[in-house]
């Protein structure tokens, strides 16, 4: 495949643009381009969101004292921890006088005036499953991002970034031209977040304007895409692949993951919901993904929406019977905590007390850390704990992409850590299952040990395990800093 460079006109950007942090702003491709000015955009602390180079490996692992029962050792071929398959893209955040009228011959000229001359580096951050393999290289993980991005300024940025993070990549193309596609169809994708000066949002990308998705030429893996996911322990997927690559695509890596023993991990995210009401290919594929992934990742929302069941427990269990391969379900409850359920116990832990300043990039750091505990064997509740602390660590910041959490941030969180204990909360929502299974709880502290079917796990006793691993691996110099 010939990569095909963009033309940029040297024209002046038609208005001074400028960054804008006070609000939030969600970090994600091809959301609806225009906000109606009545409707708010509300984001919790995890929900999911949703980089080049190379990285040496992650030579000093968790004690064996990290042991669980629940996640598969890899393979020894395995010699990259995550691999994060599509969803690349550069988010350009912008504020503007207004936001533009709703008809899509109006937004599209918006758009195609905001390309034409390209706004300063300082507006651009790496966005997509960027976020992701950003915030596992930065705990120590090996990662390589498998996805296509073009042979313009802003695929450079992301080459550039990705390889700055120690992350290494790998282009997804077919073996032959493709002679019929236009040269935008190679471009790097683009999100713009615009911002009006009433802080609504508005976001859009070329593929706002396609029934077909961007990268709709690709349809084979490549053998070195196929190399990639074979040395990988874990492949992440996320339902914003699917505005990238077509569902054919999407099922041919997930078989090929299952066939050479690389663990699926799926976060649907906001698409999820979408993809239940879209055409029949995308939905064989969303089942398929709920069917055939390892751990699923998803907020209580969206978990209602793929199941039609409110109790976010259910709704996980409702997954796990009827995955043929699902070990975990981890259900992101917002600023009460997270869930992971799995078919021998359900274990809970409240989400750490910290000021937010955004909640961009924290569900893909969440995810980053769930996946440190797969594959290092870290019993469930320090998981859990784990992420919710690596989560809350990046809410601390400002934006996804390079600016999620570091890993000293992360210590020095859990050197003084507070949980948002919510107990009529947890009460109303445990009561029911105490009963069938066993239930493990992160506390502030023990009150009356166990209780039938409910075991207590102290916040203290958590930190006590893990951060001396995440101090010592920080000065050896095997996790990020």
């Amino acid at each position: 495949m010939n990569h095909q460079s963009v033309a940029f006109k040297n024209t002046q950007f038609p208005f001074p643009p400028h960054l804008h942090h006070s609000t939030p702003i969600p970090s994600r491709l091809l959301f609806p381009f225009f906000l109606h000015p009545n409707k708010t955009i509300t984001k919790s602390p995890y929900s999911a969101f949703s980089c080049r180079g190379f990285h040496t490996p992650l030579l000093n692992h968790p004690s064996s004292s990290f042991h669980s029962s629940n996640a598969t050792k890899p393979a020894a071929v395995k010699t990259v921890d995550v691999a994060t398959l599509g969803n690349l893209c550069v988010d350009i955040v912008l504020n503007v006088p207004k936001l533009p009228p709703p008809s899509p011959d109006s937004r599209k000229a918006f758009m195609e005036q905001l390309s034409s001359s390209p706004p300063d580096k300082q507006y651009w951050e790496a966005g997509g499953n960027c976020n992701m393999a950003i915030a596992a290289a930065r705990l120590g993980l090996k990662c390589v991002a498998i996805g296509h991005v073009g042979n313009e300024i802003y695929g450079k940025f992301l080459e550039n970034v990705l390889q700055a993070e120690g992350i290494g990549m790998v282009g997804m193309s077919e073996e032959t031209d493709v002679l019929n596609a236009p040269s935008s169809s190679y471009e790097t994708l683009l999100c713009w977040v615009l911002v009006d000066p009433l802080q609504k949002h508005g976001f859009c990308s070329r593929a706002d304007f396609s029934k077909e998705p961007a990268f709709s030429w690709m349809n084979t893996l490549s053998e070195e895409v196929k190399r990639a996911i074979k040395r990988s322990r874990i492949l992440f997927c996320n339902g914003y692949d699917f505005d990238e690559l077509s569902p054919h695509m999407i099922i041919s890596a997930v078989e090929y993951a299952v066939e050479v023993g690389t663990s699926v991990f799926f976060d649907p995210g906001p698409r999820g919901k979408s993809l239940l009401s879209g055409t029949v290919e995308e939905q064989k594929a969303l089942k398929h993904f709920l069917r055939m992934s390892d751990v699923l990742l998803l907020t209580s929302d969206e978990a209602e929406s793929l199941t039609g069941l409110v109790d976010p427990i259910l709704a996980g269990q409702e997954l796990l019977r009827k995955g043929n391969r699902t070990k975990w379900v981890v259900v992101k409850m917002g600023p009460k905590g997270s869930i992971l359920i799995t078919k021998s116990g359900i274990t809970c832990a409240s989400a750490f007390k910290v000021k937010i300043m955004d909640t961009v990039g924290c569900g893909d750091s969440f995810v980053a850390a769930i996946a440190y505990g797969f594959i290092h064997n870290i019993p469930l509740v320090i998981t859990l704990a784990f992420a919710n602390a690596v989560g809350a660590a990046t809410a601390m910041g400002c934006g996804a992409g390079r600016n999620v959490a570091t890993l000293k941030q992360v210590v020095e969180l859990m050197e003084t850590p507070d949980l948002n204990e919510d107990d009529k909360f947890w009460n109303e929502l445990l009561r029911e299952h105490l009963d069938s299974q066993e239930v493990t709880f992160l506390s502030k502290m023990v009150l009356n040990g166990s209780n039938g079917r409910m075991k207590h796990v102290t916040l203290q006793k958590v930190v006590s395990e893990l951060l001396p691993k995440l101090k010592s691996s920080q000065l050896e110099g095997t996790l990020s800093s």
